[in-house]
């Protein structure tokens, strides 16, 4: 049985959130393009390094990001729903999964 706020139903995250989230894969975006011309360009691979290490910090920030969202919101309310153990070992891969 899956718990409707594990994937069944669309996800709660609020507009502020979705604001911050956009703003955030936007800038990744960029650094992605900028990465992609530094290698196109020839740059010097400590240079292409330091803007990979930086967009991973940004990717970083997005997922604490959207994992505070879906502990506030998506595993809280299945919790409170009483899905039993369910939302436990989902929990427990997605902290897992994310804690590498």
């Amino acid at each position: 049985m899956k718990i409707p706020f594990l994937g069944e139903k669309t996800q709660i995250i609020t507009e502020e959130r979705k604001a911050d989230a956009t703003l955030r894969l936007n800038r990744i975006e960029g650094q992605i393009k900028g990465i992609k011309k530094m290698v196109a360009e020839g740059r010097p691979c400590v240079e292409i390094l330091t803007q990979l290490a930086s967009t991973q910090e940004a990717l970083r920030g997005l997922t604490k990001l959207m994992m505070r969202n879906y502990l506030e919101n998506c595993a809280t309310e299945a919790i409170r729903s009483k899905s039993g153990d369910e939302i436990y070992d989902e929990l427990m891969n997605v902290i897992f999964k994310f804690a590498k």
